[in-house]
């Protein structure tokens, strides 16, 4: 399918509030800064690095064992906005960027953070899966090195995104643009070839992960979002810290006649500013191919009249 057609018509821009894009790097950077803040005070005090370590770090990571995961149940979710190396955090925020930043073009603003949490939850409980059924990968579970980064997250965004449109054009100023599919293959022989030498557990995590991404695709295209409650539970702890939201609404009847501006004689378009900005803003939550039909020949009625 060309690419064209999955084209919102509203992009979801960097610096626009509730960006989940930005959230995500806010808080991949946020947890970074901390524990490398940290890691520096440990260095300055002369306090071996194994102590750091020891004591800090692995709070945030994910064990394979059993026994250690029981002391720290919140690591399934902490572990993957958790980066050691600016490097590591660099490449992760950057293929999050590249396939993040089409999904949110394609589906909307509500879609990319439940993949990314979905494919991170996943992608750790395979990892602790596969340490635990199979120790024979490794010789004592107990010293094995915890799973952190976001890979197995990121990795479920790419292969959503990839089988979404697996036709999407990227740069197409070459030779027409080069397909999605061949940047997620070029990401996962990347990820991969930085894991050969590494824990098993890892590389089936991520592999999990683009599975989930997968499937998640596959049922929003029945109509199922895996992602909704999830959202509407973002909303209600917003509403929660933000109730003056709920008062700066107003009803419809006052806005449209008692507080109306326009002149009661004037001639207006049959295309509304109002129902548009209705129709804009179900596509930057839920993505164009979720318009009706009726809503999608609006739109391109509304781009001949002059609002």
């Amino acid at each position: 399918m060309p690419s064209r057609s999955y084209k919102t018509g509203k992009n979801v821009l960097l610096g626009q509030d509730n960006n989940a894009l930005v959230f995500l790097f806010a808080v991949n950077a946020l947890v970074f800064v901390m524990i490398n803040f940290i890691k520096i005070i440990y260095y300055l005090s002369d306090i071996p690095l194994e102590f750091f370590y020891r004591q800090i770090l692995h709070w945030f990571t994910l064990p394979a064992a059993f026994d250690m995961i029981a002391g720290r149940p919140w690591t399934f979710l902490v572990y993957m906005f958790t980066h050691e190396s600016i490097w590591h955090l660099l490449s992760s925020m950057l293929w999050l960027w590249c396939f993040g930043y089409i999904l949110q073009d394609l589906t909307g603003n509500s879609k990319l953070i439940p993949i990314y949490l979905y494919g991170g939850f996943v992608g750790g409980l395979v990892f602790v899966l596969i340490n635990n059924l199979f120790p024979v990968l490794e010789r004592n579970i107990a010293v094995t090195e915890p799973m952190l980064g976001a890979g197995a997250a990121v990795m479920a965004i790419a292969v959503a995104t990839t089988t979404l449109a697996p036709d999407y054009r990227i740069f197409p100023l070459i030779n027409g643009g080069i397909p999605l599919w061949v940047l997620t293959l070029i990401f996962v022989a990347i990820d991969f070839a930085t894991l050969a030498s590494g824990n098993a557990g890892v590389g089936a995590g991520h592999l999990a992960g683009g599975a989930m991404g997968y499937f998640f695709i596959r049922q929003l295209r029945r109509d199922k979002d895996w992602g909704a409650w999830m959202h509407h539970l973002f909303e209600w702890v917003d509403d929660l810290f933000r109730p003056e939201k709920k008062y700066n609404k107003g009803s419809q009847k006052d806005k449209l006649y008692y507080q109306s501006d326009r002149k009661p004689y004037e001639k207006i378009s049959n295309v509304t500013q109002q129902r548009l900005d209705a129709i804009l803003d179900k596509i930057n939550q839920q993505g164009y191919q979720f318009l009706t039909d009726e809503e999608k020949e609006f739109l391109k009625k509304a781009s001949s009249e002059d609002l």
